[in-house]
Formats: C-alpha cells, sequence, structure tokens
C-alpha cells in the first residue's frame, strides 16, 4: 500500500517543480577558468600550491589575482626607463608584527618608490632598532598590564621602557634639527624628519633606514598621531620652534604621482594610508594598478572598507584597471604575496636599478 502511494506522488510531481530544479544551463564561456585546488598526492610544493590559489576560489583566487596584479606592476616598472611608480602603504600595526622584515626587504631592494604610513609605522620600526617587542595573547588584561607597565597591540607586547629609550633617543636628533632649522634655514617636513630618523637609527633591520639609504620618500601627514607625537610634544617644552611643513609633502606626493608614467598601489589596511595614497592618484585620474588587503566591510560607508570600484568612481583608481582586494589579515596574506612577486623578480628589478644608476 506504501510502495503505491510512493508511485502515486512521483508520478505527480508538478511540471514547474522539476523544470525549476533542472532547468537547462547555458554553455559559458570557452576557456572560462574551472575551480581546482592543489593536490597533496603531487607532494609538498609550496610553489604549485601558492599558484594553485587563483582556481581554488573565494579569497584564495583573490590571492591569486592580487598576485597577478603586482607582477603587471612589475612587469611596467622594468618596462621602460620611466616605467611604474610602486606606492605601498601599510597601518602601524604591521610594522609592530613580524610583517616588518617583508616591508623591510621591500625597501632594501629599492623595490616600491613610495611608501605612506602612520605615525605608529614609523616609530615603532626604530623603537624596534632600541628593543625588541614580544609575543603575547589576546586575551591578557588590559588593567594587569598597565600595573606592570606593558602595552598589548593585540597579541604583542610592548614594554613602556621601550618608549623611554625612544625619547632617550629622539631628543638630541629633534634638538639638533631645531638647531639646523634656526641657523642654517632648513624647512623640516615629516618626510625630511623621516628620513633623518632613518639616517640616525643607522640599522640594517630597520625600514626607514634603507628607505633613506635608498631615497624612497616616506610620507606620513599624521605624523603626530603617535609616540613620535608624544615626544614632539614634550620636546616643545624642553626646545621649543620645531616646525614641520605638511603642505611641502603634500605638493612632493602629489607631483611625483601627476608625472609618473603609471601607478600601482598596494595598499594593506585601511584609513589614513588607504585614502591618502588614492587621493594623490586621483590627481591623475586614478592608477593603473592596485591591490587592497584588509578585513573592513563597506557597509558602513567608510573608506577602509571601500571596494576598489568606489575609488573608480571618485577617478583615483582608472576606469580600465583590473584592482583586486583581498580580504585577509595581511600578516597572513602579505608575505606570501611577496614571495609571489617582488622575491621571484629580484634579479629583474636589480638589473632595472642598475640601468638607471
Amino acid at each position: 500500500m506504501m510502495k503505491t502511494g510512493i508511485l502515486t506522488m512521483a508520478e505527480g510531481l508538478p511540471k514547474d517543480a522539476k523544470e525549476a530544479v533542472l532547468m537547462a544551463s547555458d554553455s559559458l564561456p570557452e576557456g572560462t577558468p574551472q575551480i581546482r585546488g592543489y593536490d597533496f598526492n603531487r607532494g609538498v610544493n609550496y610553489e604549485a600550491l601558492l599558484q594553485s590559489y587563483l582556481t581554488t576560489g573565494f579569497q584564495a583566487t583573490n590571492f591569486g589575482q592580487a598576485v597577478q596584479e603586482i607582477n603587471n606592476m612589475i612587469d611596467a616598472k622594468v618596462s621602460s626607463s620611466d616605467g611604474c611608480t610602486i606606492l605601498l602603504g601599510y597601518t602601524s600595526n604591521l610594522i609592530s608584527s613580524g610583517v616588518r622584515e617583508t616591508l623591510r626587504y621591500l625597501a632594501e631592494h629599492k623595490m616600491v618608490d613610495i611608501i605612506v604610513t602612520t605615525a605608529g609605522g614609523i616609530e615603532e620600526d626604530l623603537i624596534k632598532c632600541l628593543a625588541p617587542t614580544y609575543l603575547g595573547d589576546f586575551s591578557l588584561k588590559g588593567a594587569e598590564l598597565r600595573s606592570k607597565g606593558i602595552n598589548r597591540i593585540g597579541n604583542l607586547l610592548v614594554p613602556n621602557n621601550n618608549y623611554c629609550l625612544f625619547e632617550d633617543w629622539i631628543t638630541p636628533i629633534l634638538d639638533q634639527m631645531v638647531l639646523e632649522q634656526d641657523t642654517e634655514g632648513t624647512k623640516w617636513t615629516p618626510s625630511k624628519m623621516i628620513a633623518r630618523l632613518g639616517k640616525e637609527i643607522n640599522h640594517p633591520d630597520s625600514v626607514y633606514y634603507w628607505a633613506h639609504k635608498n631615497n624612497i620618500p616616506v610620507y606620513s601627514p599624521a605624523i603626530t598621531d603617535g609616540s613620535l607625537g608624544d615626544m614632539l610634544y614634550f620636546h616643545s617644552y624642553k626646545n621649543p620652534g620645531l616646525r614641520l611643513d605638511i603642505v611641502e609633502d603634500i605638493r612632493r606626493l602629489n607631483s611625483a604621482v601627476v608625472f609618473a608614467k603609471k601607478t600601482g598601489m598596494i595598499i594593506l589596511g585601511g584609513g589614513l594610508v588607504k585614502h591618502h595614497i588614492c587621493n594623490a592618484n586621483l590627481m591623475r585620474n586614478g592608477a593603473d594598478y592596485a591591490v587592497y588587503v584588509n578585513t573592513a566591510q563597506e557597509f558602513d560607508g567608510s573608506d577602509a572598507g571601500a571596494k576598489p570600484d568606489e575609488a573608480v568612481s571618485w577617478g583615483k583608481i582608472r576606469m580600465d584597471a583590473n584592482p583586486v582586494k583581498v580580504y585577509a589579515d595581511a600578516t597572513l596574506v602579505f608575505p606570501l604575496l611577496v614571495a609571489q612577486t617582488f622575491a621571484q623578480r629580484q634579479s629583474v628589478l636589480s638589473n632595472k636599478e642598475k640601468e638607471q644608476d
């Protein structure tokens, strides 16, 4: 009896339901990539594993597309004498983290042309040359750490003594800057100050040592928003009068971008660094290449969360560009991006640099 009932129900299946479920497909365009990930039966081959991301889907595919976009920047950079001006932006937490060593590698080998970061992105690099940052835990209690004079950045720990060492180191440099300003007419800007600090730190672990050595300008329009600002504040009572001209810096940055043959943006994180680089590219009707890496969403209208297409609407990325956003923690993604791009092209980039010298 039950068997007969089942047959009757099947035979009575509504035609519309069947057609909805089994609707015929249009053919996809010829050459459409098929989804396929890495097969570990091939053994552990990291190069092949990372290449497989392009056809893995989701953010792995965005990673693969970001690799292609950065390699396009490099191709343009080495293709002619005026090539492609690559702008690198990052937030301070990445200098606090071990991504600093990846950023230092790029500056050391002059693989990028302009850097934009925050005050913390400057000071944390310099402070690490004086004393280390330690690994902690996200769950450590703020009140307990405060009583011990330890500052927490996520799961990183920075003893307050590090900032005391920083004050001892930077104060005589600021004194000298005031002296040169008053006696030699030196006009300081944030970028000139950063170059001076990179020269004075004289340490091969420092991003800004290499930026100074390789004449890579570093812009930080909010230079007072961090420990550097604290130092400038304290110093203004001890030896007042130091002036930093932010207008000269914006002229230098915008002019470098306006007169570039092509530009590429690599922006890690959001906020000031993202907007400052994008806005400079507005002056030339948009960057030719762009890669964003951040975890921000666009639902709140923030610039940090804005997708590349929003920048297209402003003229900050060209309408015919193929920008990529990777939704990911840069500490996971950026070293892998560099491994698949700049690190593999180091000899080509070095030869290009020698030709220009």
